[in-house]
């Protein structure tokens, strides 16, 4: 039995590795910039990406809001699904998350908010219940097999799939997802 603190196998390690590097790059980022400049902090931080325009999507498998395994292709099922990639630790994440559930409920793509949080998943059905945006499901990626398959450094980190689950872009950083710059890139679905 391991020791309190300590991880229980490799799986455990690997995945507190990649959050403390994913915490001292928050950090880091969070330390450069000054508390008189919020707006600032979120246009230097935030790039649209067409470097990988008709990846595959990752094969990766996921939590359910239900505990139960499934796979990103499944969860898409032949359809245009945008994924979100955030932690509750992350104050951009936690920001456009009320801005995911608009977009969501306007229906014009599948929206999966995949959590990339290491913690018990009833931790982040609550978190997101707690900040009024239980509807969006407490989606986990515990093992942040989805971080290493893009590969992600920055969160939130939101990738846009079309219909054959291929890349169509990719946004670093925090967005209004009910906002018309947002708008406009869904409709690149439709062009």
């Amino acid at each position: 039995m391991p020791h309190c603190g300590q991880p229980a196998n490799r799986l455990a390690k690997r995945a507190m590795k990649k959050f403390l590097i994913l915490t001292a790059l928050t950090l880091a980022s969070c330390g450069a910039e000054q508390a008189s400049e919020p707006a600032a902090e979120a246009t230097e931080q935030t790039a649209l990406l067409r470097d990988f325009v008709g990846k595959d999507m990752p094969d990766v498998t996921v939590t359910d809001p239900d505990g139960a395994q499934t796979t990103l292709v499944e969860i898409a099922g032949g359809e245009p699904i945008l994924v979100n990639l955030w932690a509750s630790w992350c104050a951009p994440c936690v920001k456009e998350l009320p801005t995911l559930v608009a977009l969501s409920e306007r229906g014009d793509v599948r929206v999966l908010a995949l959590s990339q949080d290491i913690g018990p998943q009833p931790s982040v059905r609550a978190f997101l219940e707690g900040h009024g945006v239980g509807s969006l499901g407490a989606w986990q990626d515990a093992d942040m097999a989805m971080t290493d398959a893009l590969p992600v450094t920055i969160m939130p980190t939101t990738v846009l799939y079309d219909a054959q689950g291929k890349e169509v872009w990719r946004y670093v950083g925090d967005l209004d997802w009910a906002g018309d710059e947002a708008a406009a890139l869904i409709a690149e679905l439709d062009g």
